[in-house]
């Protein structure tokens, strides 16, 4: 007679309908009384004995809450419904989108307590072949969010992925910058487009385009002295600006005010074209009814400018008008300092890391001194 197993041991019996052996174990009970049991399946009475140990260990370590047969992909899909409360909607869209269709084609179907080091360490390696570093970074980022959250529920016992290092992926779109010619040619081109105080604002401010879409009139003095813009909010959530060092007052070029008065004038047309259907929110770049204009919207009226100046508009993005901003202003001699300052960046760091190709650090002061002393041409020899 085979003897009964002791309380707390679990139990051991075979499934008929599945022709499987099934492990279970009582974890606890339920506020309502009803007793919880975590069940694991296995071929052989071997195999399930096994799996009841692993169980019975989860139980003694605390890890009670999760199903033996939870997987990556409910581990991601319970993070993206549960762990993106109060984020932008674009960041669940975009953090949807890299799970779709990086994660979970590759290690949806892996039970989570059986994932290890080296299955992340292959999918990043193969993963690195078709998308850029930054890009690889925040699929990473997905999956190690996606584990945490599980981890915290006592679904899987450490995160794997936090053992793992992001590899080279495939170089990205670099970013460049206008030159003097284009972008005068440029300007000259947006002149009759209803984007032309945007693209004069952002070439000659160095704004970003997310700062400018979310820009306000009562935030513009064209009056002042001198007139300015007060860059204090952005279209991401809860209208903050990018960092805390990003919110700034920019004084403006006087082609810069010129564009915006003109661009008043064509707004209030506007405004009575629409009529009723207008909604007022005070932007200083809204769409056609008053509503705040999509970044879509933007590239396209954009691309549309890019090509009437003779470039491609494949090639160039809104974004590159602030590049274009911090390349002119060093090409002028302007200190990186100053253009840390004025792009509203925490540090020099940022700057020369992002615009690297851009800022020209040319050190001229010691050459300047030392022609003074030793003018050309004074050689004896």
């Amino acid at each position: 007679m085979v003897a009964r197993r002791s309380r707390g041991d679990g139990g051991l019996s075979w499934d008929n309908s599945r022709q499987r052996w099934v492990a279970s174990v009582t974890t606890g009970y339920t506020p309502e009384g009803k007793r919880v049991v975590r069940r694991a399946r296995g071929r052989t009475k071997t195999e399930a004995q096994r799996k009841l140990k692993e169980l019975l260990r989860d139980h003694d370590d605390g890890l009670s809450a999760g199903p033996y047969g939870y997987t990556v992909a409910q581990a991601v899909n319970d993070w993206l419904k549960f762990g993106l409360s109060g984020r932008d909607a674009a960041t669940v869209e975009k953090c949807t989108i890299l799970a779709k269709t990086h994660v979970i084609p590759a290690l949806g179907a892996r039970k989570l307590r059986d994932l290890s080091a080296d299955d992340v360490d292959r999918w990043l390696a193969n993963t690195a072949q078709i998308v850029s570093t930054r890009t690889l970074r925040e699929i990473r980022s997905v999956l190690r969010r996606s584990i945490t959250r599980a981890q915290a529920r006592d679904k899987v016992k450490r995160n794997v992925v936090l053992l793992c290092d992001v590899p080279q992926g495939r170089p990205g779109r670099p970013s460049k910058s206008l030159t003097l010619p284009q972008a005068e040619a440029l300007l000259k081109a947006a002149e009759e487009s209803d984007l032309h105080a945007y693209i004069v604002l952002s070439l000659l401010t160095g704004a970003r385009t997310e700062e400018l879409r979310a820009l306000t009139w009562p935030h513009v003095d064209l009056d002042g002295e001198p007139p300015a813009v007060m860059v204090w909010r952005s279209v991401r959530a809860g209208g903050d600006t990018k960092t805390r060092r990003s919110r700034r007052t920019l004084a403006l070029p006087q082609r810069c005010v010129a564009a915006l008065r003109h661009h008043q004038q064509r707004q209030e047309q506007i405004r009575r074209v629409a009529g009723s259907r207008w909604r007022e929110n005070g932007l200083v770049f809204p769409s056609r009814v008053g509503t705040p204009s999509d970044a879509s919207h933007v590239r396209r009226s954009f691309r549309r400018v890019v090509e009437a100046a003779g470039l491609d508009p494949a090639e160039w993005t809104p974004r590159e008008l602030r590049h274009s901003f911090v390349s002119l202003l060093s090409d002028a001699g302007v200190p990186i300092e100053q253009i840390s300052r004025l792009v509203g960046h925490s540090g020099t760091t940022t700057t020369e890391t992002i615009y690297r190709k851009q800022i020209r650090p040319v050190l001229v002061q010691g050459a300047d001194v030392m022609d003074a002393i030793f003018p050309a041409g004074s050689d004896e020899g």
